[in-house]
């Protein structure tokens, strides 16, 4: 009964495999590989444009070099206040492209529109002793599992394009997005305003799949310097190919994705109908979060079950009793409905 994360799942057979036969042989190396090149014209074809792809080693890698690539001196990059990019990076954002990240508040992690808009009035393009609005950062699907949809999207990018702002958009968990939108990559991203994507495979059944999509190839002119410099630029590239070329695949990554969505569907509805637990809010992606008796979450501790406890938001703080916690619970490709069932099973005996 793994929920902890799905990080904690290991590699799709089909992606081992295909690294596996990648193994052997010789091919050239820091990208220039015929495997490394198809990967790229692959991308292009998934998002309807050409696009520039960079491969770094981790999600955070990944936000902070994208935010770096869109920064200015004295810059301030938006993002709400319990997105990734700033609760959990440890400053790398900040640290790598210069500028400071700035809170926009908003409920189940989404940025309020309004909210940003009178962030962004706070650092004008002249304001140099506070520093300068430069870009907004959008996670997607956001860290309390709820998802933007499109117009959502359409409407901060909006802000951000009418303040000369460059769009950074967080796709750790962009497969799980995309499919519970039933949307295209190119309508969730480019033709809804975003200039730069974190393409996040980890998450989603590969061993270490990160990109940086850059969907105005003309903006990533730096960018080769800028991975170099923080020491993300792989030599070995195409055994990061090799795990996106059987990730693409026939559709690997979506099919991949739904399964983790739907097993997180089954956790939702189990625990609505719940005696001892409740639905903490609605989610739309592969995270579901719970409040329960603190004594039920420690006896599904006791009987294998892996979990956090996550800090209660301020706005749901007055609904959890002193005798209750909140808990995040993460499907993954690898979640089967047993595990989901046996879970449940574990909060209605005890």
């Amino acid at each position: 009964m793994f929920f902890a994360s799905d990080n904690w799942a290991g590699a799709h057979p089909l992606i081992s495999e295909c690294l596996t036969k990648e193994a052997a042989g010789f091919a050239s190396a820091y990208g220039t590989s015929d495997l490394d090149r198809s990967i790229e014209a692959r991308f292009s074809d998934i998002f309807e444009t050409d696009v520039a792809v960079f491969y770094v080693a981790t999600g955070t890698a990944a936000n902070s070099l994208a935010l770096a690539s869109l920064a200015r001196s004295g810059g301030v990059t938006f993002a709400h206040s319990e997105a990734h990019v700033i609760e959990d990076e440890l400053g790398a954002p900040d640290f790598f492209s210069g500028m400071r990240m700035v809170e926009v508040s908003g409920s189940l992690g989404k940025m309020n529109p309004a909210s940003l808009k009178a962030q962004i009035i706070r650092f004008p393009q002249d304001a140099i002793h506070h520093g300068r609005a430069n870009s907004i950062s959008l996670t997607q699907a956001t860290e309390q599992g709820t998802i933007y949809d499109l117009s959502e999207i359409e409407t901060l990018t909006q802000i951000a394009r009418e303040n000369g702002l460059g769009v950074h958009m967080d796709g750790a968990r962009f497969a799980n997005a995309l499919v519970a939108l039933d949307a295209t990559p190119a309508e969730m991203t480019w033709k809804r305003g975003v200039d730069v994507l974190s393409f996040g495979g980890t998450k989603n059944g590969c061993w270490c799949a990160e990109a940086i999509v850059f969907f105005d190839p003309a903006k990533a002119r730096e960018m080769s310097f800028i991975r170099k410099r923080a020491a993300q630029l792989f030599s070995k590239s195409r055994f990061i190919s090799a795990q996106l070329a059987a990730y693409l695949d026939n559709d690997l990554w979506l099919d991949l994705a739904r399964h983790a969505n739907s097993m997180a569907g089954r956790l939702r509805d189990g625990l609505a109908a719940s005696n001892t637990a409740r639905l903490a809010w609605d989610s739309q992606s592969n995270e579901v979060f719970a409040v329960i008796p603190r004594h039920t979450a420690k006896s599904a501790e006791n009987k294998g079950a892996k979990f956090y406890e996550w800090p209660i938001p301020k706005d749901l703080g007055e609904t959890v009793h002193e005798d209750e916690t909140l808990i995040r619970l993460v499907t993954s490709f690898a979640t089967t409905s047993d595990e989901v069932d046996r879970f449940l099973q574990v909060l209605q005996q005890d």
